[in-house]
């Protein structure tokens, strides 16, 4: 019988060739349909090329995580936890992408409809979290060499909040070839080795993640033949959630997660200054933008923040104890 290690490297096999397979299948069918990427009008200059790219790509990314997981969800309810909070959220990002499409536009649904969306999936894996044996609302504190906090009362909300921060922290760093899955497979690599220390029950579907992750990037590394547009950004935003939630580990996110963090925090400077003074504290926000218009090729960006992702997560692993 196979163990958990052993399971989720062989889930990540499988999802990688799943993944790598289906995108030279469905990359024509995007173009066909005309599913192409909406260009921001006050985007950088450089991304006018982008126009027309095969979006929704993370479809692809949903489809080989779930196959890969299907064989090793029975009698996994963590397992379960992650893929369908995953595939709901990247249900949420499909919608989104499907109206920016059929809009012609940037922007899909309206802020208070894809937020209204994301809190009712956070609510509900919250709901379905506190059925399940190994519900806990005590948090793992980094560098306390495993000391817990007990959230108590607040735990629904917190956990509320990790998913809206870290889904839309995924959606925001989704600005350049490759960054978005670049970075979150090196996080759920993090979680991968913290799912082996703690033996759990999500194992087979981090190392199905990883596998899609890698296989997506095949055609999604610079210059990218498909991007994953929202239906994979909030997808793995909502899949980082959930297994640091599972693991007791949103804490963490802080740490392992700080592209996540540092995108966020830049739009909200970039908002909240301009309101202040009319004026752009940077360049431009998210501020992957702002490393563009700085001259910055977009590899660079993206291996700069990769960088940073390997040594956040390295910390990570030492804030583990």
């Amino acid at each position: 019988m196979l163990n958990s290690v052993d399971a989720a490297v062989i889930a990540a096999i499988i999802a990688f060739f799943i993944c790598a397979a289906l995108c030279p299948l469905f990359i024509p069918r995007l173009v066909k349909f005309k599913f192409g990427q909406q260009i921001r009008s006050d985007g950088p200059a450089t991304h006018a090329k982008k126009a027309g790219v095969p979006t929704m790509g993370g479809t692809m990314i949903i489809l080989a995580l779930i196959a890969a997981s299907a064989p090793f969800l029975r009698n996994n309810p963590e397992g379960i936890a992650v893929v369908a909070v995953t595939a709901a959220f990247s249900l949420i990002g499909f919608l989104d992408d499907y109206v920016k499409i059929k809009k012609k536009r940037s922007l899909g649904l309206r802020a208070y409809q894809k937020l209204l969306a994301q809190i009712i999936v956070s609510v509900a894996f919250v709901v379905y979290w506190k059925t399940l044996p190994d519900y806990s609302s005590f948090l793992i504190i980094p560098f306390f060499h495993g000391k817990t906090v007990n959230a108590g009362f607040l735990y629904p909300i917190l956990v509320c909040f990790v998913f809206l921060s870290s889904t839309n922290g995924s959606n925001l760093t989704d600005g350049l070839d490759g960054l978005d899955a670049g970075v979150t497979v090196l996080i759920t690599a993090f979680f991968f080795i913290a799912a082996v220390r703690f033996d759990s029950g999500a194992l087979p579907v981090i190392g199905a993640a990883i596998g899609s992750l890698l296989g997506f990037l095949l055609y999604n590394s610079h210059p990218a033949r498909v991007i994953m547009g929202d239906t994979g950004s909030l997808a793995l935003g909502g899949f980082v959630a959930s297994v640091s939630v599972i693991l007791r580990m949103p804490l963490f996110l802080l740490i392992v997660a700080v592209i996540y963090v540092f995108e966020s925090v830049s739009v909200i400077i970039q908002v909240g200054y301009f309101k202040l003074t009319k004026e752009r504290f940077f360049k431009m926000a998210p501020i992957h933008h702002s490393f563009e218009l700085s001259g910055w090729p977009e590899t660079r960006i993206t291996s700069f923040f990769c960088i940073i992702t390997v040594l956040a997560c390295l910390t990570g692993y030492l804030a583990l104890g």
